[in-house]
């Protein structure tokens, strides 16, 4: 619902059973205009990496400049403007050194 006095966008206050506006301060009594459904917040999962924890990250056959070791964990990143291509960067799954590789 938009305000009549400011034109701005008002919310539902329920316990006061009105809709208000923050801007000019007005109320409107919430049979005008349309209901805005309830919502509740529902469970979700989050997956979380923790510093470290790696291991769910894909895998290449990078040699890691550190410590010589075949394989290092990647991710991609887009690090300079879109019309660029992506930057590799690479953790070493022996030492945890990372390093960058620019395509």
């Amino acid at each position: 619902m938009f305000c009549p006095n400011c034109k701005r966008l008002m919310r539902p206050d329920r316990p006061r059973g009105v809709w208000h506006c923050a801007a000019c301060g007005s109320d409107v009594p919430l049979g005008r205009g349309v209901e805005v459904p309830q919502t509740t917040a529902k469970g979700r999962e989050v997956s979380v990496v923790e510093e470290g924890k790696t291991a769910t990250l894909p895998k290449a056959a990078e040699v890691c400049p550190k410590c010589e070791n075949g394989e290092a964990y990647y991710v991609l990143r887009q690090t300079r403007g879109s019309d660029e291509p992506e930057t590799r960067i690479f953790e070493c799954t022996k030492c945890g050194y990372k390093w960058r590789e620019y395509q």
